[in-house]
């Protein structure tokens, strides 16, 4: 994605893992810029001033208008009744989508699985195994094809979480949808593919990028996977702001977290500022993205980032917020290429990465978070195979 996700191909999105909300990011033209956990300890917040956003027949300004003007806002979007009200501009097929669409016959994306079920090329006399990867794979195309239809920026298509810690699989999965994508004439530069944070899923990142196909690295919740991240040239990281928060709230002894909570920040928009100036002063073409935003307090906290993820509900009370005129130039960017060059790395932390240095420097909170974010993607695998080896073949077939 990119610092307007117009340009680089506008891009972005990332699906929640919902299965009863099934959620599809999409970026929204006009908008730029909780885990509710009991709270063992309390953050401090800092203020942003009110800003701006726009009421088009008063001209006035509102919170909405205000924060697009330093970040593009990804928002977490109901795929089927949400498009009036916040069109979207990039989209992501997961998983988690597929189950969402399964669980509704009459959405226009329903054909979608029912063609990938029908596909005679995965009739082959290879295994069950087999044919199933290739049904999904078919689904997945086929409704991020439609997607691409609908969005004039990238459809990002999440890669089997089953393959995180396998390199060659990521890079042969990835491929292989791109052939798909290739052969339903979805451009390169149209898609982007989601993979999971691990080194191997980095160092697939890092061939793939090398190939010109576009990576968005996900679950990303220490420093050290945003910066090798950085290095191995990922076109987008995705960086989940309220679950660091949320963890520190319950657990203790991540070096990390305690680091900025002695500093009196909060842990996860602290991440969030250290890796886009790791990325900003240091030259790398990656594009930040925040997700697990609790608040408008936090979107006010993260102006500048390149893209904030943003709950419904939030981005509903940011267009119904007036800015008074006097106020209207209030807000400020946190976030900018200038400021990042002030800040100050360690040694340790300007090192290239490699697969010892990623290891030693992953935390407890990054450890768990991160195999947290891999349990719940591959569940959503194994029951979309599981539903789909119930209704395969389709009724029509």
């Amino acid at each position: 994605m990119s610092a307007s996700l117009h340009s680089p191909p506008s891009s972005a999105l990332s699906s929640s893992s919902s299965l009863q909300e099934t959620r599809l990011s999409f970026i929204v033209r006009s908008a730029r810029p909780n885990f509710n956990f009991k709270s063992h300890r309390s953050f401090p917040q800092i203020r942003a001033s009110t800003g701006f956003s726009s009421s088009l027949d008063t001209g006035s300004i509102t919170e909405l208008d205000s924060v697009s003007r330093y970040s593009e806002i990804v928002p977490d979007t109901v795929i089927f009744d949400d498009f009036e009200r916040f069109p979207p501009t990039a989209a992501t097929v997961s998983s988690s989508l597929l189950l969402g669409i399964c669980s509704l016959p009459d959405t226009m994306f329903r054909s979608a699985v029912d063609t990938a079920l029908a596909d005679s090329e995965c009739y082959g006399p290879a295994g069950p195994d087999v044919r199933m990867s290739c049904f999904v794979n078919k689904a997945l195309v086929n409704i991020g094809g439609e997607l691409a239809k609908l969005v004039p920026g990238r459809v990002s298509t999440e890669v089997d979480a089953r393959l995180a810690y396998d390199t060659h699989g990521i890079v042969r999965k990835v491929h292989d949808l791109l052939k798909l994508y290739h052969g339903i004439d979805v451009p390169p530069e149209r898609l982007l593919f989601k993979i999971p944070s691990t080194w191997q899923g980095i160092e697939a990142s890092r061939v793939l990028e090398s190939e010109g196909i576009q990576t968005h690295l996900t679950f990303v919740y220490s420093f050290g996977q945003a910066a090798a991240a950085a290095q191995a040239g990922a076109s987008v990281i995705q960086i989940f702001v309220g679950r660091i928060r949320d963890w520190a709230r319950n657990h203790s002894g991540d070096p990390e977290i305690e680091a900025a909570l002695r500093r009196g920040e909060d842990p996860g928009l602290a991440l969030v500022t250290k890796a886009y100036n790791y990325i900003h002063k240091y030259g790398h073409k990656s594009k930040l993205m925040a997700a697990a935003v609790r608040n408008k307090q936090d979107i006010f906290n993260l102006l500048g980032v390149d893209y904030i993820i943003t709950p419904l509900k939030i981005l509903q009370s940011l267009k119904d917020s007036i800015t008074p005129p006097d106020d209207k130039y209030s807000f400020a960017g946190r976030l900018s290429p200038q400021s990042a060059t002030a800040y100050n790395f360690s040694d340790e932390e300007l090192v290239k990465w490699d697969q010892y240095s990623f290891a030693s420097a992953m935390g407890p909170a990054a450890e768990e978070l991160l195999t947290a974010g891999l349990d719940g993607y591959v569940n959503q695998a194994r029951r979309v195979e599981e539903l789909f080896g119930k209704i395969w073949p389709p009724p029509n077939v």
